[in-house]
């Protein structure tokens, strides 16, 4: 386990694992599930573009699918959903394989420079994992937020089932907290450098707020956390319930999605 992150090699992943890559120089990761055969379903923008912030959305590499020219299946997505299947070649688009660690230890934990890397919380079992991302890729995920409803939050939903119950603020994602909870660090601490006043020691406290407030927010040590099924995910998190139609169309196509 890197201090950084998790970089492994294709050969060492397996169906069911949280994969990520780094983008934009290790600026932000972008996570999904691989179900095997080369493929990774994830959370990206919707296809209408209809996020809470469209200037701080993920860039999308499949927005053209047919410039795939290794799956005719890469890029699927259903209308006005953000949760596409794409092959492992363009999730990745030219970048490093990391892999997602859970049920790590707090110390290995807040070893860990950034966040969105890993969590305390342990993962369900590979087929349950696979069955709730194929299971989004057919039903959606609501609407993607950067801070509140990421890709990060859609790994870490499909590996533990685990839903936060407040539905304000930031969610799953610890690279989103990460993202949040520096600049917090930092102001919390600025009263300490009439105590502290030197420069290391003022960093010092400062680097230690950020980590026990990053640990405190870890979905695996939260105490107002939920276990949902999948198929209650949209009653629990208030979405529009789909029409009938819609439902056929999907389970018309569920078996020409992927073969694992």
């Amino acid at each position: 386990m890197g201090l950084l992150s998790h970089k492994v090699e294709r050969n060492e992943i397996k169906a069911g694992d949280h994969i990520y890559t780094w983008r934009a120089v290790f600026t932000y990761s972008h996570h999904g599930i691989f179900v095997g055969g080369s493929k990774v379903v994830h959370f990206t923008r919707n296809g209408t573009g209809s996020i809470s912030n469209e200037a701080n959305s993920e860039y999308d590499p499949l927005d053209d699918s047919s410039s795939c020219p290794t799956f005719p299946d890469c890029g699927f997505r259903l209308a006005n959903s953000g949760v596409v299947l794409s092959c492992l070649d363009c999730f990745l688009n030219s970048g490093s394989l990391h892999l997602f660690e859970y049920g790590v230890t707090p110390s290995a934990f807040l070893a860990k420079v950034r966040g969105g890397t890993c969590t305390i919380a342990q993962s369900d079992p590979s087929e349950t994992v696979i069955h709730r991302a194929m299971y989004l890729l057919q039903n959606g995920f609501g609407n993607y937020d950067v801070f509140e409803n990421n890709c990060e939050d859609f790994a870490i939903y499909c590996k533990t089932g685990l839903l936060i119950l407040e539905k304000s603020g930031v969610g799953r994602s610890g690279q989103a907290y990460s993202a949040l909870g520096a600049p917090i660090a930092a102001l919390m601490s600025s009263p300490l450098k009439l105590l502290v006043p030197s420069p290391v020691g003022v960093a010092t406290v400062t680097a230690g707020m950020y980590c026990m407030s990053r640990y405190a927010t870890d979905i695996g040590v939260r105490s107002d956390v939920i276990k949902v099924e999948v198929e209650d995910l949209a009653t629990n998190l208030g979405w529009e319930e789909t029409t009938s139609e819609e439902e056929v169309a999907r389970q018309g196509t569920s078996n020409d999605l992927i073969q694992l």
